[in-house]
């Protein structure tokens, strides 16, 4: 009795497994037409290709920027019944020396959000290897680091992105403490020019009580002045001073 228990519960199971497997895959050539119009429609899209199976489209082909290829799967994701995209398309744009695009990014990314109340709390770091791009750092918040990464997304030359930005915990402690060690650095009479250049500036990073100091300064008595006046901040945990020496 057991057994032909098992087996029928066996049975069961693989009806039920096809049964799901055809009503997800009897969509999948009214999917594959609502694909090709929707990419055919966009002139970036035009050397992209689909297929369907059991509901997942695949897309290949190419295209010009990394932020077609984005752009190219959250139009099919939006469309009924697809349950999943594979993205293989290969972004075949102009190549651009990795030391050329590194410096483009890097310009880039120094002047976007200057003037934004959080523009000296946020730090990125760039890498760039045969067109990949690897974004690091901290951002307050996630508007920062997707403004980052579409700038990266938009620039030519770029093939592939890896985001490793961490968006930094919301905390009314951390917020009052990054603005009272910006305080204390900026009207410090010798730290006083770096706030004058907001693309460059000293740029605080908080997390959870713990204070990091990233950019550029112009001599030694500057980063070890701006070590000092961070670590006489109340509340702060630790102080790590990262500043370079220009």
């Amino acid at each position: 009795m057991k057994k032909q228990a098992f087996a029928v519960i066996v049975a069961l199971l693989v009806l039920l497994s096809m049964t799901a497997m055809a009503a997800t895959g009897r969509y999948d050539q009214q999917i594959q037409q609502t694909v090709s119009q929707k990419i055919h429609d966009a002139k970036q899209l035009q050397s992209v290709n689909s297929s369907v199976e059991d509901g997942i489209v695949t897309l290949t082909g190419t295209v010009g920027l990394y932020q077609d290829k984005l752009d190219a799967a959250k139009k099919v994701k939006k469309l009924a019944n697809v349950t999943g995209v594979r993205n293989d398309i290969t972004v075949a744009g102009e190549t651009v020396p990795d030391s050329q695009l590194q410096q483009t990014l890097a310009k880039k990314l120094a002047y976007d959000r200057v003037g934004y109340y959080d523009n000296a709390f946020n730090y990125l770091a760039l890498g760039v290897k045969d067109g990949v791009v690897t974004l690091n750092g901290d951002t307050v918040t996630d508007v920062a680091k997707d403004s980052a990464l579409a700038i990266v997304a938009r620039t030519p030359g770029v093939k592939d992105v890896v985001s490793q930005v961490n968006v930094l915990p919301v905390s009314l402690f951390d917020d009052s403490l990054r603005v009272r060690t910006a305080r204390a650095i900026y009207r410090d009479s010798v730290l006083g020019r770096y706030a004058t250049d907001p693309v460059d500036p000293i740029r605080i990073v908080v997390d959870n009580g713990h204070v990091t100091l990233y950019g550029t300064v112009q001599s030694a008595m500057d980063k070890t002045i701006a070590g000092m006046r961070a670590n006489a901040v109340p509340g702060a945990f630790s102080v790590e001073n990262k500043l370079v020496v220009d």
